[in-house]
């Protein structure tokens, strides 16, 4: 990922999830929490809720490259942790729906 990498420790996540600010759209539910690293991590899952292996690393992947993109242009973003929850609708949503709702939680997350 450009300027952003995998928030991969439990406890990082934990504290996210615990103490973060919610945006829900179609597609995912994202929780973000200011870290004082300068760059953007990020954690994409999917319950099971959202089908077999297959198909939720579908839509983990849809969901992670949508952030991906939308934080290509943006420029002096301050360090967030960022933990999305795919669901069902990120598979069948089209890619500039979810590059536009990904970008929306990256401003919304990105304003002080």
């Amino acid at each position: 990922m450009l300027n952003a990498a995998r928030l991969r420790r439990t406890s990082d996540i934990a504290a996210v999830r615990e103490h973060g600010h919610t945006a829900r759209e179609a597609a995912f539910s994202c929780r973000w929490s200011p870290n004082d690293l300068g760059v953007v991590r990020l954690a994409v899952s999917a319950p099971r809720t959202v089908g077999n292996a297959v198909v939720r690393n579908r839509a983990r992947r849809r969901v992670r490259e949508a952030f991906r993109s939308a934080l290509e242009p943006m420029t002096g973003v301050r360090g967030l942790d960022l933990v999305v929850m795919a669901r069902r609708d990120a598979l069948s949503a089209d890619f500039p729906s979810l590059r536009r709702w990904a970008d929306a939680v990256l401003r919304a997350a990105a304003r002080p």
